[in-house]
């Protein structure tokens, strides 16, 4: 048997995620400010601009399959595993199917984003999307996960692969030394199709020894035994965020022919004074 990961643990005013009926940007900061796990804002993307968004992503010339590390199908660039340059090209090679798709009267990433740039705006913080040498990150990515394991994403974390050599010169880099977050707006889920959060954020040691320091998936679940984990229901339209260097994983759907689709990305600060977004 594997030894158990070890790392950081929040106490139950931490590990749990507040929950809204509408968006309260300033809960997503308190998430981005450590002062608790997750956020999940019920039911803010109205029901016809999220069947809207699902049916433009599915019709799509655009979409791919992914498969390596997670089954499933996308819409956007992932920057995982990449040098800073292949990222930043598939950006670009698909950012006009992208945008066609999200051009929405109500796109929610822009609703989101909007609003939290409002209430940073006190703060003296700008809100923008990530950049290297004049050119901008993925705004978001579309997916939907199709994997028939116990999970159909395994329990990983989002935090090493933002320590990824091949992307040394690109400064998501510097959201390690704070606290970076996961950003989900669901626009389809049926039955399952929960996120399994755990109240671990690896350290360094556990990493090395899982050979995980660099991709951060998949912690085995042997790993994980007796360490505190919640599930959160995820339901159409809810937009959640949560720290995302604690392990997590998403349920796979009661029946196959369901789908769990969202439009995501990963935010954070790389300064006191800025805060980026990337996919």
């Amino acid at each position: 048997m594997q030894a158990i990961v070890t790392g950081w643990q929040g106490d139950e005013d931490y590990f749990r995620f507040a929950e809204f009926a509408e968006f309260r940007p300033e809960a997503v900061v308190d998430v981005l400010r450590g002062r608790v796990a997750g956020a999940v804002f019920r039911e803010m993307v109205p029901p016809r601009t999220r069947t809207e968004l699902a049916r433009r992503f599915w019709a799509s010339p655009m979409r791919r399959v992914r498969s390596a590390d997670a089954t499933g199908y996308y819409l956007g660039a992932y920057h995982y595993h990449r040098t800073t340059a292949e990222y930043l090209d598939e950006t670009e090679r698909v950012a006009a199917a992208l945008d066609e798709v999200l051009d929405v009267a109500d796109d929610p990433l822009a609703v989101f984003y909007d609003g939290l740039a409002r209430v940073l705006k006190d703060e003296g913080v700008t809100v923008r999307l990530a950049e290297h040498e004049g050119r901008q990150a993925c705004r978001g990515l579309l997916r939907s996960w199709h994997g028939q394991g116990r999970y159909t994403l395994d329990p990983h974390e989002d935090l090493s692969q933002c320590t990824e050599p091949k992307q040394a010169d690109f400064e998501i880099q510097r959201v390690t030394g704070y606290h970076g977050a996961g950003l989900n707006i669901c626009l389809e889920n049926g039955a399952g199709g929960r996120l399994a959060f755990w109240n671990i954020r690896p350290d360094q040691a556990s990493k090395r020894r899982l050979g995980l320091h660099y991709t951060g998936h998949p912690y085995p679940l042997e790993t994980l035994a007796g360490i505190d984990m919640l599930w959160h229901e995820v339901k159409a339209g809810d937009v959640y965020v949560f720290n995302g260097a604690h392990v997590h994983a998403i349920e796979r759907c009661a029946q196959e022919s369901q789908r769990r689709t969202t439009l995501a990305g990963i935010l954070g600060f790389i300064d006191d004074k800025t805060l980026v977004s990337w996919t």
